[in-house]
């Protein structure tokens, strides 16, 4: 089966193998959380990108691959629950943009700002900052090999059919106006979108839209 990025609470991954990274999907929790495991093909070297819960579940996803860093998306509550667990399992480092890096439940290991790069065995991405639903959100930018395109794990940013939430307009003219410039300007339509819950999407799909989420206000 192809990958869809479609995955429900308690049901398997979504596994896509691209040219030199894997990538696994699967909801956790009763917020329905998305995590991610990139993996590197040439070293298995892995990286998760938001330990969010069920620690249990995140393991098995984890299985056998050499997991050494945990990027932490945002610090909303529902997307660090499992982190002391996945890290005293693992030894994995911690990741986090400053700004939300004192509302994670364990010790930011590498705090990290806009333009700066976090590898994953010989594959690298780039930290996106997006500011708006909380001051130190950020994005993850892969620009694959070859034909395996780019992709972008998004959290709580961007989503099918919008920006994530914000609390006062001046963090959603903030949200929209990074994710324009930062994304949409900078990265092609057929870039894949990983949000942080619910179903992948890709900027060509969203990018006609964008004038409306502007006038809707949110």
């Amino acid at each position: 089966m192809s990958y869809t990025g479609d995955v429900e609470v308690g049901g398997p991954a979504d596994v896509r193998e691209l040219p030199g990274l894997t990538v696994g999907k699967v909801a956790v929790s009763e917020m329905a959380n998305n995590a991610y495991l990139l993996r590197c093909t040439a070293t298995g070297q892995a990286l998760l990108v938001d330990a969010a819960a069920e620690p249990e579940t995140l393991r098995a996803l984890v299985g056998d691959a050499d997991l050494r860093t945990v990027v932490t998306t945002h610090g909303h509550w529902d997307h660090h629950r499992a982190l002391p667990d996945v890290v005293s399992a693992t030894g994995a480092r911690t990741v986090a943009h400053a700004a939300d890096a004192g509302d994670l439940p364990v010790p930011v290991d590498r705090t990290v700002a806009h333009g700066d790069t976090v590898a994953v065995g010989e594959q690298v991405l780039e930290v996106v900052h997006l500011r708006g639903h909380t001051p130190g959100s950020i994005a993850l930018v892969w620009r694959g090999p070859g034909d395996a395109g780019t992709h972008v794990f998004t959290g709580d940013s961007l989503f099918p059919g919008g920006v994530g939430k914000t609390w006062s307009p001046e963090d959603f003219a903030s949200l929209v106006e990074d994710v324009e410039q930062r994304l949409f300007a900078v990265l092609p339509d057929d870039t894949w979108v990983y949000p942080g819950h619910g179903k992948d999407t890709t900027l060509g799909t969203e990018r006609p839209h964008l004038g409306e989420w502007r006038d809707r206000g949110w």
